[in-house]
């Protein structure tokens, strides 16, 4: 009955929440229907459990959602998004659009900006080059993700996203574990990726489709929409009906300007985890008053935190001209880190109350069943429960949460870098998570105007197919030569 219980919960938490229900509910819910099949306490469950997993998460990470969201809100009302998608735009023009679109994406969300802001400003500029270069507009979603939603979010090394952020309390890693194999996996997601987008391109060419269709849909009814709000809330950092308020810029930053918020962000973050933190004497936080931890457990955390908070500085110092409404802007970034964080916390909670039930420990056999090599069932787990819940983040945390001592334990017993560990999980969690229900998939089409008939195919080739071969790519590797 317990491990009936479980699937029942998380049937109705995927049901539910697909329908654009609040997760902030349905969590909660679903965690004490799977409580009460195994006839567990249920407010037990729900205020130790659910809650103490739910604010354990928030106390780790809610930092990071709050300057991720902020930072993404002033780059996006200060116009040095936009800046630098015109700037690639004019570059490369139309006759290399595709390339424009992801590599516009990816400078932007690697230097830290939100992935729903850049949708909002990447779509008008795909759009443009695409009409102009005649290419149908059914492959804008699968070349803004390929820029925005891949690598840069869970293989190259030192990205601020929250993805790449989580599995550092459990492993003691930092933002920059396993570089040289996240590089190969970034090479390989962007080449596979940018040669499925040439081949669509070519066979529609051949068929004499072109760019087809309507303008794209109002970005404030996107923004607005309720249902594809609780959709996004749950899957990526920022809350997309805060992209309506503040005051946007009527005047672009000269394209240096621009990027130099975008550059700091990834060399504060590189200097604080391999430089700065390491050579500076922490031992104090062993103490009771300060959670009685050690520095290789928050400095990743702090790296990207410390980062974050220099370049939203430094963005507002270089571009104050350029925020007419500087505290409507500094308010809505803020706004916008909160329901995301509560949302996935509300998953972690879930995943903490299952965890505990005496019916998950054939759920965790079975896992660690899988093959011979625990880095396949750490990507089969992550994957897995990153695909229930639509939600890179709370998959990836509730994997940890449930098996990532686990984990350790045999990472130390069989020599395998945490490091590994890191890399091998945070791509993982970057794979089966946008299927058709994930939020960011549901906005990102929305924004586009297309439909999952029209443009998800394409889609979930870059998204998916090449993640998972990067992710097949570093396995081998990691196995046969360790971390590096």
């Amino acid at each position: 009955m317990g491990l009936l219980g479980i699937l029942v919960g998380l049937g109705f938490l995927i049901w539910l929440s697909y329908r654009g229900w609040t997760i902030l509910l349905l969590a909660p819910a679903a965690a004490l229907i799977a409580a009460a099949f195994s006839r567990e306490p249920l407010l037990a469950h729900w205020t130790q459990t659910f809650m103490g997993s739910a604010a354990q998460f928030l106390a780790q990470f809610f930092p990071l959602f709050l300057l991720g969201a902020l930072f993404g809100k002033l780059m996006d009302d200060s116009g040095s998004v936009r800046a630098i998608s015109r700037y690639m735009s004019e570059r490369m023009g139309p006759s290399h659009a595709v390339l424009a679109v992801v590599l516009a994406g990816a400078a932007v969300t690697y230097g830290g900006v939100s992935l729903f802001v850049a949708f909002f400003v990447l779509a008008p500029m795909a759009q443009d080059l695409f009409r102009a270069a005649n290419i149908p507009r059914r492959l804008m979603p699968a070349a803004i993700a390929l820029g925005t939603s891949t690598f840069t979010m869970s293989a190259l090394p030192g990205t601020p996203a929250i993805q790449n952020a989580i599995p550092m309390p459990f492993f003691g890693t930092t933002p920059f574990a396993a570089p040289i194999l996240g590089i190969i996996a970034s090479g390989i997601m962007l080449a596979f990726g940018m040669w499925w987008l040439k081949r669509s391109q070519a066979a529609a060419e051949r068929a004499g489709e072109g760019y087809g269709g309507a303008d794209m849909p109002p970005a404030n009814g996107v923004a607005d929409d309720q249902f594809i709000r609780e959709r996004a809330t749950s899957a990526r950092e920022f809350d997309t009906a805060e992209l309506q308020h503040g005051q946007a810029s009527e005047t672009l930053p000269p394209v240096a300007l621009a990027a130099l918020p975008l550059a700091t962000v990834v060399i504060v973050n590189f200097l604080m985890a391999m430089l700065v933190l390491p050579r500076l004497d922490f031992s104090f936080l062993a103490e009771d008053k300060w959670g009685s931890t050690s520095l290789s457990a928050v400095a990743g955390v702090w790296s990207v935190v410390v980062a974050l908070a220099t370049a939203t500085v430094l963005l507002i110092l270089i571009n104050r001209e350029r925020l007419p409404n500087l505290r409507a802007s500094i308010d809505a970034g803020a706004n916008a880190s909160v329901l995301p964080a509560v949302s996935v916390a509300s998953l972690v909670g879930f995943g903490a109350v299952v965890a505990m039930l005496p019916a998950f420990a054939v759920v965790r056999d079975w896992v660690l069943s899988i093959g011979s090599n625990p880095l396949v069932s750490l990507a089969t787990a992550t994957n897995i429960l990153a695909a229930l819940t639509g939600s890179a983040s709370g998959g990836l945390t509730i994997a940890l949460d449930a098996l990532g001592e686990t984990f350790v334990r045999i990472a130390s017993e069989t020599g395998i870098d945490p490091s590994l560990l890191h890399r091998v999980a945070v791509i993982s969690a970057g794979t089966l998570d946008s299927l058709p229900h994930n939020g960011a998939v549901v906005t990102l089409l929305a924004v586009c105007g297309t439909s999952h008939r029209e443009s998800y195919r394409d889609l979930a080739m870059v998204a998916i197919v090449g993640a998972v071969v990067a992710l097949v790519v570093v396995i081998v590797l990691g196995s046969l030569f360790g971390s590096f």
